[in-house]
C-alpha cells in the first residue's frame, strides 16, 4: 500500500490523535523533570557535590527498568531510554556547575 494511502486511513486518525496527546504529556513531564534537575543542580553546586553520582545513575535507571518489566515492557528499551534521559540530566547538571564555577572565578578575579 502506498504511503499516502496508509496516511489517509480514517481508522488511524483517532489513534494518532491519542498518540499525539500522549506525546504532549510526555514532553510536559520531561519539562517538569528538567525543572527538578535544575533545582538539583543548584543544590549540588552550592554543596560542592559532583554532578554525576554513578550509584544514583544506576539506581534511577534500574528502578525504571524494574517498573517497566513489571508492566510487561522491554527492559533493554527502557534501560536505553533512561540512560539517554539520565545522560542528558547529568549534562545539564555539569553545565550548571561549569557555568557557576566560571562565574565564581570571574567574581574572584574582579575582586
Amino acid at each position: 500500500m502506498p504511503l499516502m494511502d496508509v496516511l489517509e486511513i480514517k481508522e488511524l486518525t483517532p489513534l494518532r490523535k491519542k498518540i499525539d496527546a500522549l506525546d504532549d504529556q510526555i514532553i510536559d513531564l520531561l519539562g517538569q523533570r528538567l525543572g527538578i534537575i535544575h533545582e538539583v543542580s543548584v543544590i549540588k553546586a552550592q554543596q560542592d557535590i559532583a554532578p554525576v553520582l554513578e550509584d544514583r545513575v544506576i539506581q534511577v535507571r534500574e528502578r525504571a527498568v524494574q517498573r517497566a518489566v513489571a508492566l510487561g515492557y522491554d527492559a533493554d528499551f527502557i534501560r536505553g531510554l533512561y540512560q539517554d534521559l539520565i545522560d542528558y540530566s547529568c549534562h545539564v547538571e555539569q553545565s550548571y556547575k561549569d557555568k557557576n564555577n566560571k562565574a565564581l572565578h570571574i567574581q574572584k578575579d574582579q575582586a
